[in-house]
């Protein structure tokens, strides 16, 4: 009964955890929410197998878009549908991302608002000094100067995952397969943001749930303490 009640115990605090990250997230641009579920594996050994540990499940991640805010920057997207956008993670490697608020850092070259340079097709995209940027809906960029021609210096790397993605420690996504090819019919909305699909009321509500549930295993707990002080008693009178 003691080690149900801790394996209840820790189950509970682990969901409050996941929860309480998805909480602290529910106004970053772009957040999938993590999804947490439990499985009930039978305690194996001699005689009938009568009790169940629960173990953590990890599911991925709530892959529903999240609500669109119009912001009226040029370098402000949002990615539509499926579609995720290509950055250089700090390691290097490619990672994805839902989160489309841009800029062009000092060396020219166009970044997220971390620092983390965005990928275009054929690697980083360098942004000519002095120049506005326009965004298509396909992800092609067009550099305006003064007093000189509109001109495609590239296109944004989107992509469209078959499969769920990973989640990394750095908060960004990546592929089991490695690096995603570019989606050509992939599309963003420029001008806007997305926001996270948290919903703040649904998980302020499933913290309470957790909060009671670990309070019920602790009651647990209490009671096989008192049930082996009792037994002990009694052991004692004989």
């Amino acid at each position: 009964m003691i080690y149900l009640s801790m394996a209840g115990a820790k189950a509970a605090m682990q969901r409050q955890d996941v929860l309480s990250h998805n909480l602290a997230n529910v106004t970053t641009n772009g957040f999938r929410a993590e999804l947490q579920a439990f499985r009930a594996v039978p305690v194996r050994g001699d005689g009938a197998s009568t009790r169940a540990y629960a173990l953590e499940t990890t599911i991925g991640y709530n892959d529903a878009p999240g609500p669109l805010t119009a912001t009226g920057r040029n370098l402000d997207v949002a990615m539509q549908g499926k579609a995720w956008l290509a950055v250089q993670a700090n390691d290097g490697t490619e990672a994805y991302t839902r989160a489309g608020s841009l800029d062009v850092n000092a060396e020219g070259l166009l970044v997220m608002r971390n620092g983390m340079p965005v990928l275009g097709d054929g690697g980083p995209v360098n942004v000519p000094p002095n120049s506005t940027l326009d965004i298509g809906s396909d992800g092609t960029i067009t550099a305006k100067s003064a007093n000189q021609r509109p001109t495609n210096i590239g296109r944004l790397k989107l992509v469209t995952p078959e499969a769920a993605l990973t989640r990394g420690d750095d908060g960004l996504f990546r592929a089991a397969q490695g690096n995603l090819p570019a989606d050509p019919a992939a599309r963003l909305q420029d001008g806007a943001l997305e926001g996270s699909n948290v919903s703040p009321v649904e998980t302020m509500v499933a913290m309470i749930s957790a909060g009671r549930q670990f309070e019920q295993q602790m009651k647990l707990l209490q009671i096989a303490q008192t049930q082996g002080q009792q037994s002990a008693k009694l052991l004692g009178s004989t």
